[in-house]
């Protein structure tokens, strides 16, 4: 079963695959976490989610095959 960590509950080879494509990366990041409740991240990753974020979650996705979580909030 997926874990809760990825994209909409994906597996983390979709959710990879989401992850390296910018755009892609960046609707389900914001969306993912406004989903959560996380409001503040969820701004975070809307403005900032084309750049630095995209690339921690890339890293994250391979490492810890979940999201990046900037704010635990």
């Amino acid at each position: 079963m997926a874990k809760q960590n990825d994209y909409f509950g994906l597996s983390w080879i979709i959710s990879l695959i989401l992850a390296i494509i910018p755009v892609t990366s960046w609707v389900c990041g914001f969306i993912t976490r406004f989903m959560e409740g996380k409001w503040v991240s969820g701004l975070i990753r809307l403005i900032f989610g084309f750049t630095i974020v995209w690339i921690l979650d890339i890293i994250w996705m391979v490492w810890k095959k979940s999201i990046c979580r900037i704010l635990p909030c």
